[in-house]
């Protein structure tokens, strides 16, 4: 089908200008869909992308994105760790977990938080290579001393800075009196914030890992749960599947963020999902407009591809021929479009900050990720459904019969 002679034929067909205006208008309105469809996927994708890895830094850095539970306690957590990494490449750190959710009350308000007990030391080891949430802040929290860090949104609604008391009520630890269930609580100082840019600001509190196992009545140089450390969230479903085998014989109980999670980042793929099917519109209705204007070629050139016919060319050669016009136009609309995505992609914050616009307010710009593989996906996504578009006006342009083209030349 594609032979020199069907090319340089297509070629030429493809610069010549066109004999049929109307055929030329729906050309030109055809590589103008192709290019606005591809230019609109790339800048999109890419926009959507950078949310997606913004919440998985933000929210995903913050919560446990692993937690590996066992009744009777970890008898050397460091060593079920080293087993651990040593077996799961994903991983890239474990430190000792324990939280609860708990109430928060200050001198002004009250707010429902979930409180992680962690040990500064080893975070601040892990922080280096995952995207956690620890800060410097996190040094002030010493054993013993009932200090508790808080998110910045956290502390503006309970009126706090700090230095402050607040006193934490735990959901677990409750004792039974005669006056009925006694929460456990305690007074804490606020030693420091933290601020993630997220929904967690005001969800999350960390105290030291021994101080949240005295609140919780529990002893505190025991270990009970892990907290696995990945460098990609998004393989926990897998780690969590695979530490049963890792740690055989042992009675586990392994969950993950997405019990938390889980339905805003579906919510987010379904929505980009969503927004690149809508946006391949384009680019399918572009194609349709491919498919008239070869029709009205093959009409146009009915007698000069009966000459041709007559002179040798074969029926594989004809469809070659319109086959390679329809492909020019649909690969000058897809380079153009590609080029234009990628300059807007790549300069879409300095764009928006002349034009005045900030979509996620003053002073945030929009996070911006080009994915290799999304392009990829999207050039030959958009090859494959032009070539297509082409096939049946070609189709039809094989199946001219040079007796009946020619009988009244």
């Amino acid at each position: 089908m594609f032979s020199s002679s069907a090319f340089l034929i297509g070629y030429r067909y493809w610069r010549a200008r066109k004999a049929n205006a109307f055929a030329s208008f729906i050309t030109l309105f055809a590589v103008s869909g192709i290019f606005l469809g591809v230019a609109a996927l790339i800048v999109v994708s890419s926009v959507m992308n950078g949310l997606e890895g913004q919440l998985k830094t933000r929210i995903l850095g913050a919560v446990p994105q692993v937690v590996v539970e066992k009744n009777d306690g970890f008898a050397d957590w460091r060593q079920t760790a080293d087993e651990l990494q040593a077996h799961l490449p994903g991983i890239v750190g474990v430190s000792p977990s324990t939280g609860t959710q708990a109430m928060l009350q200050s001198s002004s308000n009250i707010s429902a938080v979930q409180l992680s007990g962690i040990l500064p030391e080893v975070e601040s080891t892990l922080a280096s290579r995952t995207t956690t949430v620890y800060s410097p802040a996190f040094d002030s929290l010493i054993s013993g001393e009932y200090r508790i860090i808080l998110g910045v949104q956290l502390a503006s609604e309970l009126d706090v800075a700090v230095g402050d008391t607040i006193r934490v009520l735990s959901g677990e630890g409750v004792v039974f009196s005669p006056l009925g269930p006694v929460p456990s609580q305690r007074k804490f100082v606020v030693s420091g914030l933290f601020q993630m840019g997220s929904q967690v600001d005001a969800q999350l509190a960390f105290i030291h890992y021994d101080d949240a196992r005295r609140l919780m009545r529990k002893a505190p140089d025991k270990v009970d749960a892990l907290r696995l450390y990945l460098d990609d969230p998004f393989k926990a479903e897998a780690i969590g599947k695979a530490v049963p085998q890792v740690l055989a014989g042992e009675a586990l109980k392994v969950h993950d963020w997405r019990d938390s999670y889980g339905h805003l980042f579906g919510a987010v793929k379904m929505e980009k999902n969503m927004t690149s099917l809508m946006l391949s519109l384009i680019v399918a209705v572009a194609a349709f407009n491919i498919v008239s204007a070869l029709v009205m070629m093959v009409v146009d050139k009915t007698t000069d591809v009966a000459v041709l016919m007559t002179q040798g060319l074969t029926r594989s050669a004809v469809m070659g021929i319109f086959v390679t016009q329809g492909s020019l136009n649909a690969l000058l609309g897809l380079v153009l479009g590609l080029i234009a995505g990628l300059l807007l992609a790549l300069n879409l914050n300095p764009l928006l900050s002349s034009l005045g616009i900030a979509v996620l307010g003053a002073g945030q710009p929009l996070p911006v990720i080009i994915a290799a593989e999304q392009l990829w996906l999207i050039v030959t996504g958009t090859v494959v459904i032009t070539l297509l578009a082409t096939l049946y006006p070609a189709l039809r342009a094989s199946r001219v019969e040079p007796a009946s083209a020619l009988r009244y030349e």
